[in-house]
């Protein structure tokens, strides 16, 4: 543990958007850490030219503006993997995406002390409940990683914290001996905390988590709807013979997977790309593929699949617009549309919040409070599948994107 007077820094490192705070004059305060805003997407950019890297929205306007360079996000889900390792030629030396999230805390904790006018030597992070839901030994690499990698940002310790019981700390909302559950629904994991208040901050019955969040949402999308557009389910020929069988389904998958597009802009990637169109029934999907893969907009499709989720999600439809890719080309999405393709992860993410219950000894009809937490939290197929196994409690939405932050913020004075 830390010294009392050793200012602590909270650091909500998230895969889809991250934030920092920390306890100012006996309160806890959120920090600007890119312009006015207290939260920034958890993005990446290095511009070649420039031979720099930029994050946050800096580095999204970077892609946006089809800069020369390399566009990454999402890689805290590769936390735990072997990919995390790997090394790739990046500005003229090989690097790693350990490196690069080393990176990115780095300029997180310059920007806090910048703003703070103070050092900050020690940090406060929070954590999925499980990194990796089905693997233990998974997880504790996760965990491992994530360590060295604010290590290796320059913080001299870091202690870690549930992210859905910092959630539960900032949310004071709830009455003397009421019970909660915070669903936190973040871009790689769905965290859950059953918690009652107590005369000093609360008491944690109970936390839970799942691998499924926004992105996973964002990936079936795509599979579903964008995908079959570039070739996904086409039928190509055999190279030798007259037999005919499905194109491999792993290019689309990768496509479609926010932290495997990069390793998609290679050599063997764009030369099985040009094979598949050589051997297709049906050149024109696979021609499309050739055009993302060779002009680097793989991204671009992830960004205009989520914005047309959260269309649907709010008007019942939209057009996923893909005229980037060919004019006039899109995608349609209705509500019945996403919600078969997202009715799997929805019962997934229902079914970890009735698990946090039986970690405990109370029961659905005993919770007074469900709040939701998270930016993903606000689907409505989420609550169509979480409310009808808790009746009797009011439901509540929190601060989507600080609820988080707030709590570390909180408990990094304590």
């Amino acid at each position: 543990m830390t010294n009392k007077s050793t200012p602590v820094l909270g650091i909500d490192f998230g895969t889809s958007n991250s934030a920092v705070g920390y306890v100012k004059s006996g309160s806890p305060y959120l920090i600007n850490i890119e312009g006015d805003e207290t939260t920034l997407p958890t993005a990446i950019f290095f511009d070649v030219r420039a031979q720099e890297w930029c994050i946050g929205r800096a580095a999204n306007q970077s892609l946006i503006r089809g800069d020369e360079g390399r566009y990454m996000r999402a890689l805290k889900s590769i936390l735990g993997t072997s990919l995390l390792h790997e090394r790739r030629w990046l500005g003229g030396k090989l690097v790693t995406y350990a490196d690069i999230i080393s990176n990115f805390l780095q300029q997180i904790k310059t920007r806090a002390e910048t703003q703070a006018e103070q050092r900050f030597d020690h940090a406060l992070s929070g954590r999925p409940v499980f990194f990796h839901s089905a693997s233990e030994t998974k997880n504790a690499k996760a965990l491992k990683d994530l360590t060295q990698c604010y290590i290796n940002a320059g913080f001299k310790s870091v202690e870690f914290m549930y992210e859905p019981e910092a959630a539960a700390i900032a949310n004071g909302g709830i009455d003397k001996n009421e019970l909660a559950l915070i669903v936190d629904i973040g871009g790689g994991t769905s965290d859950y905390c059953l918690f009652k208040s107590a005369d000093i901050g609360i008491d944690v019955l109970a936390c839970n988590g799942v691998r499924v969040g926004g992105t996973n949402f964002d990936r079936s999308l795509s599979i579903d709807h964008v995908m079959p557009l570039l070739g996904h389910r086409e039928m190509i020929r055999r190279e030798w013979g007259n037999d005919t069988l499905r194109a491999p389904n792993h290019i689309f998958q990768d496509l479609a997977t926010w932290s495997k597009i990069p390793s998609l802009y290679a050599e063997k990637p764009r030369e099985l790309a040009a094979d598949l169109h050589k051997l297709a029934l049906n050149k024109e999907p696979f021609t499309r593929l050739i055009t993302v893969l060779e002009e680097e907009i793989g991204h671009d499709i992830a960004f205009a699949v989520e914005d047309g989720k959260i269309e649907t999600n709010n008007n019942g439809q939209s057009d996923i617009d893909l005229a980037f890719i060919e004019a006039q080309l899109s995608a349609q999405l209705t509500s019945e549309k996403l919600g078969k393709s997202l009715e799997e992860h929805a019962k997934n993410i229902s079914d970890a919040a009735l698990e946090t219950l039986q970690l405990s000894d109370y029961t659905a009809d005993q919770v007074d409070k469900v709040i939701f937490v998270g930016g993903s939290s606000h689907m409505k197929i989420i609550e169509q599948n979480i409310a009808p196994h808790f009746k009797g409690a009011d439901l509540l939405y929190s601060n989507a994107f600080t609820a988080i932050i707030d709590g570390l913020a909180i408990a990094s004075g304590r």
